[in-house]
């Protein structure tokens, strides 16, 4: 993280920009931005694999003061014309900040029902210090490995004292639950570097167990809405899966770009690894991304600029270049649910009407009802491919089902669970019924938990069923659909 306090000399001056700038022509004005609507983090998630190799969300971050929390959104909007795809803000440190804290989830609220992305970073003081704190001492500090322990450590003093700060935050999320809105919640960023009190703590023990409980902590507490991204910084540590708390905990794996002005091509491929199949982002950087970052590295979800380093760090020419690159999508250009508005070349959106056969790539065979059976909860498997026969017959629907023999390919009781059944029922609407395909990856992923269809075990054994897995990128979860 990169941490200055720069005067903002450009801002003045890009005020006056954007109506030049319209007239000019030299704006890529979007459409009209619908408010989001309430949804649920499948969603959102489903969203960005959706994009996933095809394009790209702008974002910028909104550091302090939490009184003005969309001051940076707004110098965006000054210099471009346009507004990000998504608004970044904090839950803060400072004592006048964290006074302001419901200023930031108003914001939030605003932000998407004005059709941005909300994401939700927080820099949290120190247990061994008070509530409040200053930056520099209470953030940026270190603390023993022992009283690190401690803080993991159930029933301890300091471990009591950082549940009470986790719970203070509580209240402003559920607002955000209540409302709707989906959160990319990022605690405990750059988890590979020192200058934090939670940093450069690799291995189960380490900062990867302070992420874990906090999740379980919020889960218990009902915020089904978070979608956890875990983070780490470009600095010259190798092995960032040292830190990583596992699959189950992690819901976007990112990267935060200091050192560099872009991501290398090894940080790509790492954080790939990583992320075996997740969505991955650039969650912080300072340089706004170019057409040969996005040509090279197609496939990172989102980017958010860093606060000041939009105008400290970049011509106002560079950042209308960027907001108006293809590939980048900004407020009227991100439908929920449905792909981009104007998808490019590999994006997913519900597939085009057809019908005839599903392949399971890996495998060479069919998805196939087991036994041509048209009963509610019959088996969905792989085959050999027939001529003909109904069973393998799919209709691929432009509302996201996928039909067989009158009934919709049906995720068994609507589960979200690694290894749920897959199954042929009675079409419903629901979401368990509803399936995105990325031509470029080949996924098809389920809109009610944003997981992958597979062949079990990654076996070709005819009759091998179906399932619902974690999108991983392996063989097994590749399928072409029907011309």
């Amino acid at each position: 993280m990169r941490r200055t306090r720069s005067s903002r000399v450009i801002a003045a001056a890009a005020g006056i920009l954007t109506a030049s700038l319209l007239i000019a022509g030299i704006v890529r004005t979007a459409g009209p931005a619908d408010a989001f609507a309430a949804t649920s983090k499948a969603t959102v998630i489903n969203y960005l694999r959706s994009i996933t190799g095809s394009s790209i969300v702008s974002g910028q971050h909104n550091k302090e003061p939490a009184s003005s929390p969309a001051q940076y959104t707004q110098q965006v909007r000054n210099v471009t014309g346009q507004f990000p795809g998504l608004w970044g803000g904090d839950m803060m440190f400072r004592a006048d900040d964290q006074a302001n804290r419901q200023r930031v989830v108003d914001e939030a609220k605003a932000q998407w029902a004005a059709g941005s992305l909300v994401a939700l970073t927080w820099h949290a003081c120190s247990p061994t210090v008070g509530a409040t704190c200053e930056f520099d001492g209470g953030v940026k500090t270190q603390i023993s490995n022992a009283q690190f322990q401690e803080v993991v450590t159930a029933g301890t003093a300091l471990n009591n004292t950082w549940r009470s700060r986790m719970a203070a935050v509580v209240p402003y999320l559920k607002q955000l639950k209540d409302a709707g809105i989906p959160v990319l919640w990022r605690p405990f960023h750059e988890m590979n570097e020192t200058w934090n009190w939670w940093g450069g703590r690799p291995g189960a023990n380490g900062g990867a167990k302070i992420y874990q409980q906090m999740r379980d902590y919020f889960d218990s507490q009902g915020l089904d809405n978070l979608i956890w991204v875990w983070n780490v910084q470009d600095n010259p540590t190798a092995n960032w899966a040292q830190y990583y708390p596992g699959a189950n905990y992690a819901d976007v794996v990112s990267l935060d770009v200091w050192w560099k002005s872009h991501p290398s091509a090894a940080d790509y491929s790492q954080i790939q690894s990583v992320a075996a199949g997740k969505p991955i982002a650039i969650a912080e950087m300072g340089k706004v991304p170019n057409a040969s970052l996005l040509s090279s590295q197609p496939r990172w979800a989102y980017f958010m600029i860093w606060s000041e380093q939009l105008l400290g760090s970049n011509s106002t020419a560079e950042i209308q270049a960027a907001y108006n690159l293809p590939r980048v999508l900004n407020r009227g250009e991100i439908n929920i649910g449905a792909g981009p508005v104007t998808p490019t070349t590999g994006s997913t959106t519900a597939p085009a009407a057809r019908t005839g056969k599903i392949r399971a790539v890996a495998a060479d065979k069919c998805v196939d009802v087991a036994g041509a059976n048209a009963a509610n909860g019959t088996q969905v498997q792989i085959y050999t491919c027939d001529v003909g026969g109904s069973a393998q017959q799919w209709t691929v629907g432009t509302d996201g089902t996928i039909r067989a023999l009158g009934k919709c390919l049906d995720v068994a009781a609507a589960g979200t669970a690694d290894g749920a059944r897959i199954q042929i029922y009675d079409c419903n609407g629901g979401n368990a019924q509803r399936f995105t395909y990325n031509a470029a990856t080949r996924d098809l992923v389920n809109a009610g938990s944003g997981k992958c269809l597979e062949v079990r075990a990654e076996a070709t054994a005819n009759s091998t069923p179906l399932q619902l897995w974690t999108c991983n990128g392996k063989a097994n979860q590749d399928f072409t659909l029907p011309a």
